[in-house]
């Protein structure tokens, strides 16, 4: 079944409690001109850790333009930011995993704890060749820690097929993906790739693994 049929078959299976999640990289803007062209009733948000990109903001104003539908933006609560930088200082995910997982706890793991509240089935940009840990997700999953669906509809696309999706349709896009940017997160912890490597290999570069930041885990 075409991504588009699927999609709006979701929203009428579970009318009013489907989520998409976008972090405007290349695979969500796919996503996004799905649900954009087909018109397709879902709640779409993203999440603003305060340390973003000025280019992710960009994006993000280009695609409510072109696709006329409203992204929402979730924040990090203001106390716990600012509890965790005045104590463990303003970069402290250099210094240890450990602290890392903290950064990313606070600012993107409880907002999109916030952002998901009333949702059945979440729909992410997922793809299997991103890295090891996403070889071995599924298209459907059942997600017992919130106990909610997720629904990852381009999880066997290759990046050559999300590269001329958006150039065949004119899909926006964030432009450091042309300087190298692949995969885009936080911009100090965030870095261009260079040839062989794996499309998340410029997050937290400075790590050996753990490239992931807690969004897609299950617990």
């Amino acid at each position: 079944m075409p991504i588009g049929e699927a999609l709006k078959k979701t929203v009428e299976l579970f009318p009013g409690t489907v989520t998409f999640s976008t972090s405007l990289g290349q695979e969500d803007q796919v996503l996004a001109d799905f649900i954009g062209r087909h018109k397709i009733g879902v709640k779409i948000f993203t999440l603003d850790t305060g340390r973003l990109f000025n280019e992710i903001y960009e994006t993000l104003e280009k695609t409510e333009a072109r696709y006329k539908f409203k992204i929402e933006t979730f924040f990090p609560q203001a106390e716990l930011v600012q509890q965790m930088v005045n104590g463990k200082g303003i970069n402290l995910f250099y210094e240890s995993v450990e602290n890392r997982q903290i950064c990313c706890g606070i600012r993107k793991v409880e907002p999109l704890n916030r952002a998901l509240q009333g949702t059945q089935v979440w729909i992410t940009g997922l793809r299997a060749e991103q890295n090891e840990h996403r070889k071995h997700v599924e298209m459907i999953e059942w997600m017992p820690d919130k106990q909610m669906y997720k629904i990852n509809p381009l999880l066997h696309w290759t990046y050559d097929e999300i590269i001329g999706y958006i150039k065949q349709n004119s899909v926006p896009y964030n432009p450091l993906h042309d300087k190298g940017f692949i995969s885009i997160g936080c911009a100090p912890c965030t870095r261009a790739i260079g040839t062989g490597e794996e499309a998340r290999a410029g997050r937290w570069w400075w790590e050996a693994s753990h490239k992931e930041c807690g969004l897609h885990l299950v617990k």
